[in-house]
């Protein structure tokens, strides 16, 4: 049986961080395992891995909720990942499409330097979404697009990640290849 008694306590924090997404980078849903270290964070993408990098500003964001029923004896993670991105294009409505169909793992990079690996086991599938001309001349002309995932275990972190890089610390066959757009 699980233990399920606890390991550590915490003191208050500090209030130096910032809320907020930079970036998040797709990568086609795969089955094979993630490279971890013994505190579980992430430590390489499976061999060959190339992940698709979306820059973001504004009010794009990542939220996870605990899920427990002590009725049931169940708990897991709803992971959602809601991005506004800017601007319409042919591009960008093809590469939401195949967004759509597909259920890709999401590396969540926030303003902080942390990155999370969402959708780990069973990736994360578009729950909501439109297509926007807005109606207001300062108003969204873009997407706003919503992936939820609903895992056994929270988002992993990946270890060693930076403000600049979150796969910094990544060494070997588990460095991924980053395709990076061209802001269509």
């Amino acid at each position: 049986m699980a233990t399920c008694n606890l390991t550590a306590g915490r003191n208050e924090v500090c209030k130096d961080s910032i809320g907020g997404l930079q970036a998040v980078y797709f990568l086609n849903y795969t089955s094979a395992s993630f490279d971890k270290n013994a505190d579980l964070e992430v430590t390489g993408l499976p061999s060959g891995s190339t992940v698709y990098k979306y820059e973001l500003k504004g009010t794009s964001q990542y939220q996870e909720t605990v899920n427990s029923s002590r009725e049931n004896g169940t708990t897991f993670f709803s992971q959602e990942t809601t991005l506004n991105l800017k601007r319409l294009t042919n591009e960008m409505t093809t590469q939401l499409k195949l967004m759509a169909y597909g259920r890709p793992q999401i590396i969540v990079h926030t303003k902080n330097g942390e990155a999370l690996l969402v959708g780990e086991v069973n990736g994360a599938d578009v729950t909501a979404g439109t297509i926007q001309t807005g109606a207001g001349l300062g108003d969204l002309f873009g997407y706003s697009v919503t992936f939820t995932g609903e895992e056994k275990l929270p988002a992993a972190f990946l270890s060693g990640s930076t403000e600049a890089n979150p796969f910094a610390a990544f060494t070997g066959d588990g460095v991924p290849t980053i395709v990076v757009g061209s802001g269509n």
